[in-house]
């Protein structure tokens, strides 16, 4: 089987892999730029930076693919400075958004005044239908096997082809997707293409620490738990001290607050606890994770995942 081309809007992607944003931090340029250079989709996860801090990763990730390849950005929308984001990715000549972690409509007239294909991140048919006629190029459909952030306990098997029937717009299954053959599966089921987080979270290119990328390498299936976040959806995380006290609903509960989501629990800093993980920090830092981490067995280049892929899908 060849891997078909994934088309969003205007842009071409030659292999469809889109990676997924990782925040804090770990999805900066270099890895974006990495993706984009093999012929997939390299995005930069802007939730926690600063606007100066995006122009700059923006402007690297640009200068690392001399000016080629598909380079798009990531952000929550429960963040109370996500438009702000969006607009200065736009600014910057972003290729494409991906938004997650809530809805916005008003990225779409962002996205439609600046020609920018917008693309949400949604869980169901209901969602998806919405983001076409408000004028969305493609939609992620994230299924229950992803990480951070979930919208849904349903897999991502289970959601994909009524998804990819009640829409004309490209269909990005996430959730789960590790290798080739799942890639082969998802395309089956009626996507144009897949995300994958885990797996470059895992990569050489990856902006987590060396700490927290063997950590990745540690973790076994009962290891992977789901949190209550303060942004008000369930997260999957890999179980630490940290996790434990988040589950036990003793966590320490932020002294000062930055107000850097527009709606939250407080029952613990998540942005500090991601930061401390993407440090290294991986006893009291927050590591998000997919459902299938013990499926990595080593840290590899973006090239060599996506040669490894390549070579699954051609032998399937």
């Amino acid at each position: 089987m060849k891997l078909p081309e994934l088309k969003i809007g205007h842009l071409v992607a030659k292999v469809p892999i889109m990676q997924g944003g990782m925040a804090i931090r770990l999805s900066t340029a270099r890895l974006a730029a990495a993706v984009a250079n093999e012929g997939g989709i390299g995005l930069i996860a802007a939730s926690g930076m600063s606007f100066d801090e995006l122009r700059y990763e923006i402007r690297l990730a640009r200068s690392l693919t001399n000016g080629k390849g598909i380079i798009g950005i990531n952000a929550m929308v429960a963040a109370r400075v996500f438009a702000g984001l969006v607009q200065t990715a736009i600014d910057e000549g972003i290729d494409l958004v991906v938004a997650g972690a809530g809805f916005s409509r008003d990225m779409f007239g962002m996205g439609k005044a600046s020609g920018t294909p917008i693309v949400p991140i949604v869980s169901s048919v209901k969602l998806a239908k919405i983001s076409e006629s408000l004028g969305a190029s493609a939609v992620v459909v994230e299924g229950k096997e992803a990480g951070g952030h979930l919208g849904t306990d349903k897999t991502m098997a289970s959601l994909i082809p009524d998804i990819s029937k009640a829409v004309k717009i490209p269909v990005i299954a996430a959730g789960g997707v590790m290798s080739g053959r799942e890639i082969v599966e998802a395309l089956k089921l009626g996507a144009s293409g897949v995300q994958m987080g885990t797996r470059f979270a895992a990569s050489e290119e990856s902006n987590a620490a060396p700490a927290l990328k063997e950590f990745y390498l540690k973790a076994k299936p009962e290891d992977v738990v789901l949190i209550k976040s303060p942004v008000g959806l369930p997260g999957r995380a890999i179980k630490n001290p940290y996790v434990a006290k988040i589950l036990e609903d003793t966590a320490p509960t932020p002294t000062s607050c930055d107000a850097c989501l527009k709606h939250c629990a407080r029952n613990f800093c998540i942005i500090k606890a991601l930061i401390r993980a993407q440090q290294g920090d991986v006893e009291t830092g927050l590591v998000f994770t997919g459902e299938y981490i013990h499926k990595i067995e080593e840290i590899l280049p973006v090239k060599e995942i996506f040669s490894r892929i390549i070579t699954e899908v051609d032998e399937i």
